[in-house]
Order: structure tokens, then C-alpha cells, then sequence
């Protein structure tokens, strides 16, 4: 008995499956992605591995960016510096 309900349950599953296999959502479905995947290759859109390594990639620019500034200061300050010493500026 628990044996026939089982290929009962399996058949009803594959029908269902055949059916929705054939008929117009399927389809539909088929259009949809092949339509979204279209546009998205047009949007050149770039994955989220990609995006993490630029956003790493800008974070360490940022970072050094700003050692370079405070470098730049600090030579300024020294120049500052030197040129109040010497009175004037170097010519």
C-alpha cells in the first residue's frame, strides 16, 4: 500500500513538472531571463569580488593619499622654517 502511494506521489510530481515544463510561464520565464541578462550585459555591471577589490584598492589610495599630504606639510613646515632663518626667501 505505502509502496503504490509513493509512485502515486512520484507520477503526480513528474506530471506536474512536464506540465508547468510546458506551458506558457515556462516560456515566459525563459523570455524574462534571457531579456534581464541582456540588459545586464549592456549595463556592463561588474560583480561583487570586483567592486570588494576596487573598494580595497581606493580604502589603501585614500590612506596613502593622506601620508602623502601630512608628508607634504611636514616639508612645508621645514621650509617655512628654514626660510624665517634665513630671513627671506631662497632665490
Amino acid at each position: 500500500m505505502m509502496n503504490n502511494r509513493t509512485q502515486w506521489m512520484e507520477d503526480l510530481q513528474k506530471n506536474l513538472s512536464d506540465l508547468i515544463a510546458r506551458s506558457p510561464a515556462a516560456d515566459l520565464e525563459r523570455n524574462a531571463r534571457a531579456m534581464m541578462t541582456q540588459t545586464f550585459t549592456r549595463l556592463d555591471l561588474v560583480t561583487r569580488e570586483e567592486f570588494e577589490v576596487q573598494t580595497d584598492l581606493l580604502a589603501r589610495a585614500r590612506m596613502r593619499v593622506d601620508q602623502l599630504g601630512e608628508q607634504v606639510q611636514q616639508l612645508q613646515a621645514r621650509l617655512d622654517a628654514l626660510e624665517a632663518k634665513g630671513g627671506g626667501s631662497p632665490s
